[in-house]
C-alpha cells in the first residue's frame, strides 16, 4: 500500500521509515513527486498545516498521505518558534541560521522551558483524516551538544536522559520523541481508522 511521506525532510523520512519498519508500507516521498507544486503553510496551528499538506496530497494523488506539522515551542518567547520553526531566521534558513537566533533570542533573564509537537495527519481522498499529536517536553541549553539528529536538537536537552536530542542514537531518540509518540498514537488507532482497507 502505497503511503507518500508529504516532506522533502530526509531526517523526517528517515525516522518515518524506522518508526513504521514493521508495517507493509511502500513509502516515498515529496522528493518522488517533482511535479507536485509545495502546498502553501497558511494554518495558523501545526493540525491545520498538517491537514492542508495531507489532504490536499492526497486529493491530487489519490494515495495515503502521512504529514507531519511539528516544531518547537518555548512558552516564554510567546510560544515561538512555534509553527515557523523550520523557518525562525527566515525563509530559507538554514538549521544552523535557526538555533543561532533561537540563542540570540532566549536571554538569561528568561524561562528556558521548552516542548517540542508533532501533529501526524493520515489523509485519503475517500476517508476522514486521522489526527494525532505527541509532545515532549525539555529546556534550551545555551550552546549545542551533540552531533546527530536536525533542527533544533543540538539545543534540546531531554532530562530523563540527560542528554540533547543530537546526543540520542535514532533508536534511543525514537523512544521519546515527540514524533514517536504521535507515530505511538497514530498505530494505536490505524487499525480501526483502515477498517476494510487491506494493510
Amino acid at each position: 500500500m502505497k503511503l507518500i511521506i508529504a516532506s522533502h525532510n530526509q531526517g523526517k523520512l528517515k525516522e518515518f521509515k524506522q518508526a513504521l519498519k514493521d508495517y507493509p508500507f511502500e513509502m516515498t516521498s515529496l522528493s518522488d513527486y517533482p511535479e507536485l507544486k509545495p502546498v502553501p503553510e497558511t494554518g495558523e496551528t501545526f493540525e491545520e498545516n498538517a491537514r492542508l499538506k495531507a489532504e490536499t496530497i492526497a486529493e491530487l494523488t489519490n494515495a495515503y498521505v502521512l504529514s507531519d506539522d511539528s516544531g518547537l515551542v518555548v512558552p516564554s518567547l510567546n510560544n515561538a518558534p512555534g509553527i515557523y520553526s523550520a523557518r525562525y531566521a527566515g525563509e530559507n534558513a538554514s538549521d544552523e541560521d535557526n538555533n543561532d537566533k533561537l540563542l540570540r533570542e532566549l536571554t538569561s533573564d528568561l524561562n528556558r522551558e521548552a516542548y517540542f509537537v508533532s501533529c501526524l495527519v493520515l489523509a485519503h481522498p475517500h476517508k476522514e483524516s486521522l489526527v494525532v499529536e505527541g509532545r515532549v517536553e525539555g529546556e534550551i541549553l545555551t550552546k549545542r551538544q551533540g552531533k546527530e539528529g536536525f533542527g533544533y536538537d543540538p539545543l534540546f536537552y531531554y532530562p530523563p536522559l540527560n542528554k540533547t536530542f543530537a546526543e540520542l542514537t535514532l533508536e534511543e531518540k525514537n523512544t521519546v520523541s515527540h514524533r514517536s509518540r504521535a507515530i505511538e498514537k497514530l498505530l494505536e488507532e490505524l487499525p480501526n481508522w483502515l477498517g476494510s482497507d487491506e494493510l
